[in-house]
């Protein structure tokens, strides 16, 4: 009995948490503060020296993007989210397995969420939402896993290419993962990753639809007919759609 009424205090402390967490984070009052933690994802030179350079001039493009966003719902806020790069971590999180059901997966998210407490966080100025990149050689890892954001918590994971030329590409992953720890959910389809009309559309009311000038942030790609679809080069062909607006406590006007 001792063990269940200590396991139900836990539970009761994570659900409030994760509801104080997402009604701070949709009230859009004021910035959110973003930590941007970099992570040597491997050992090569590539990857060392591109982590050298990093600096938060990388990141701008997001606050500016969501800052232009912003400005088109008629937010009460002119900046919803100001990143700021943070140290080097030498510390992994922790994997989750691709095929990991329910159970594996809620204790993986509480080992996630243990681990970002223990490594992070212990910065002076405010922190509400931590994005954990991991950086690699594209060519040690052509092919990256799937990034994935948490509103438990309000951390993201983010595996990023170590290549300047990348940079733009990287920033489009890091502002959907980002939108997922307040609530978005994705646009797309499972399988076959195309984005789903019409939320996943940039404007599903454009004519000629194909092809569509802007892709839908939560959808990640941009429809270039029923059957082909690319990924934005840039945050510069991205916006964000009302659904995921509605999502998030956007108001629901924009021009």
């Amino acid at each position: 009995m001792l063990r269940i009424l200590i396991l139900l205090v836990v539970l009761l402390v994570v659900a409030l948490t994760t509801w104080q967490d997402r009604y701070l984070s949709t009230r859009w009052h004021d910035p959110l503060y973003v930590g941007i933690y970099p992570i040597a994802a491997d050992d090569s030179p590539v990857t060392r020296a591109y982590l050298a350079a990093l600096d938060v001039e990388r990141f701008r493009p997001i606050d500016r993007f969501f800052a232009r966003e912003a400005e088109r719902y008629h937010l009460s806020t002119s900046e919803p989210f100001r990143t700021r790069l943070r140290t080097e971590l030498q510390d992994r999180p922790p994997p989750r397995t691709p095929d990991a059901g329910l159970l594996a997966t809620a204790l993986w998210s509480l080992r996630l969420r243990y681990w970002a407490w223990r490594v992070s966080g212990h910065a002076h100025d405010p922190e509400d939402i931590r994005m954990f990149v991991l950086y690699h050689d594209p060519a040690l890892t052509p092919t990256m896993p799937h990034s994935l954001g948490l509103t438990k918590g309000l951390i993201g994971v983010v595996y990023a290419f170590a290549a300047p030329e990348m940079n733009a590409e990287n920033n489009v992953v890091i502002a959907h993962e980002l939108l997922h720890t307040v609530g978005a959910t994705d646009k797309y389809r499972l399988g076959d990753d195309a984005p789903r009309f019409p939320d996943g559309y940039g404007d599903p009311g454009q004519k000629p639809l194909y092809p569509q000038l802007t892709a839908e942030l939560m959808a990640g790609r941009r429809a270039l007919s029923p059957d082909k679809w690319q990924q934005p080069m840039s945050l510069d062909q991205v916006v964000v759609g009302p659904a995921t607006a509605l999502e998030i406590r956007w108001p629901q006007h924009a021009r």
